[in-house]
């Protein structure tokens, strides 16, 4: 088995191709390059009627790489995971170097209600996975995350594969060699997660985006 180390995912993710595993106690991963790629487009977000009235009242405290392997706990904490303990080890080791990330949604009692993380590189962003303890946390992660990402200068918002809930939020399906035509140019921007401060409340982040679609 190839070890998995952080200089690897790095060049495997600047070449759109991504790790995963059959289960979360196979010890190996495959790697995978889709014929068809989900990105969300960071102008074209999509905010309902009862997620923005959602993220107007503010039920949740929102924060930026405060808890990121409790996000991927949240995140492997389902019947059927990709995430195994090499995608583990390799992405927590990531961010230690700064390079993945996670956004927190905290409910009002102070547990964890939600999140999503991912990988930087240049103006890409690869989202990883996200989850939910809460009714609509993992939508408000998403929002604020867009959001973010947008402000600090991000090109490309990959979610790796397209499901109904991203598709219902805006996500799109695009062929390999389209995909890998707008990597090429998000890589060369340079962009920082942590290039501005989130926004400052729920309302900011449905106005920024109604004010882009």
């Amino acid at each position: 088995m190839t070890e998995l180390t952080p200089e690897i995912i790095l060049a495997a993710y600047r070449a759109g191709v991504f790790p995963m595993s059959d289960h979360r106690d196979d010890p190996e991963v495959f790697w995978v390059e889709p014929r068809f790629r989900g990105v969300i487009p960071l102008q074209g977000f999509h905010i309902s009627r009862s997620l923005a009235r959602r993220l107007r009242r503010d039920e949740f405290t929102i924060t930026l790489n405060t808890a990121f392997d409790a996000v991927m706990d949240g995140c492997a904490a389902r019947d059927r995971t990709w995430i195994n303990a090499p995608i583990r080890d390799v992405f927590n080791s990531l961010h230690a170097m700064g390079h993945s990330h996670s956004l927190e949604v905290w409910a009002q009692d102070g547990r964890l209600a939600g999140g999503i993380y991912g990988l930087a590189i240049g103006g890409a962003f690869f989202g990883e996975s996200m989850f939910s303890r809460q009714t609509d946390a993992s939508k408000v992660a998403l929002a604020w995350m867009v959001t973010h990402l947008r402000g600090c200068g991000f090109q490309l918002f990959d979610t790796q594969f397209l499901t109904d809930h991203l598709a219902s939020l805006g996500a799109k399906e695009i062929p390999r060699k389209r995909y890998l035509g707008r990597l090429a140019i998000a890589l060369t921007v340079d962009a920082s997660i942590s290039g501005q401060p989130l926004p400052d409340s729920g309302q900011m982040v449905v106005q920024r985006n109604t004010q882009t679609s």
